[in-house]
């Protein structure tokens, strides 16, 4: 869709009458009022089987993860309620499918800096007789499979950084009590132990040098993505202009 149609201001909902579609113009007059590429709309609900608590758990985890990388500027990630301008779609690549569509459209959001806004909208629960698509576990595996990948991709300095950490702690756990008998005795009675530190040792290194040469990859290919993005021609017009 976001290919082949043209538009001023795209708007993205699930088909699944959980949300109020009376709230469409409002997403819309904000995102062209104050010139927005992605206005998201904020799930609220008292209904206990409208949004579960594993689902708000899991939101909020991911959400969190995301946050850490790309910075705290949306409220719910996996809000399938959006309004985008084509400044956003023209500039999205989209490669993703399924559930992990919002993940990518969030961070796409973030890592470009976009201006985004938010509004509270109802949540409310599905149709009788409506059966979700969505596997709490299978489909939240995917979407956390989805975020690292992200940041694999867009911050990998951070990524392999993490990487090298681990490595360097499982080195430090096996290779202090060996060189510590070494020094005490001069001898190294359990090689392999050695072997394997040193080969965590060589890893770790490897690893960071690896992340900061990405950085630098992955630097060139954000600011290609900016460019992009600011190289689409954007039409607003405003809700208050428009003859009802």
């Amino acid at each position: 869709m976001f290919a082949e149609i043209e538009a001023d201001v795209f708007l993205f909902v699930d088909s699944d009458d959980t949300y109020d579609a009376s709230v469409a113009p409002e997403l819309i007059e904000l995102l062209s009022e104050e010139s927005l590429d992605m206005v998201n709309g904020v799930r609220i609900s008292e209904v206990q089987q409208a949004y579960r608590c594993g689902y708000r758990l899991g939101n909020r985890v991911l959400a969190g993860m995301v946050a850490a990388f790309f910075g705290n500027r949306l409220t719910d990630l996996l809000s399938g309620y959006r309004a985008f301008s084509r400044h956003f779609v023209k500039s999205f690549p989209g490669l993703t499918s399924g559930f992990e569509i919002e993940t990518e459209l969030s961070v796409h959001a973030l890592q470009l800096r976009m201006p985004l806004g938010e509004i509270p909208i109802e949540y409310r629960e599905r149709p009788k007789r409506s059966v979700s698509k969505l596997s709490t576990y299978k489909d939240g595996f995917r979407i956390l499979r989805t975020i690292v990948y992200l940041i694999k991709e867009e911050k990998p300095f951070a990524f392999f950084s993490m990487v090298a950490g681990l490595l360097t702690l499982m080195l430090l756990y096996l290779g202090l009590p060996v060189l510590a008998e070494f020094s005490q005795t001069g001898l190294v009675p359990r090689l392999p132990t050695a072997l394997l530190a040193g080969a965590l040792a060589i890893l770790s290194f490897l690893s960071f040098t690896c992340g900061l040469i990405l950085d630098t990859v992955s630097r060139g290919c954000a600011e290609s993505k900016r460019l992009a993005y600011l190289s689409v021609p954007v039409r607003f017009t405003s809700m208050k202009s428009i003859d009802p």
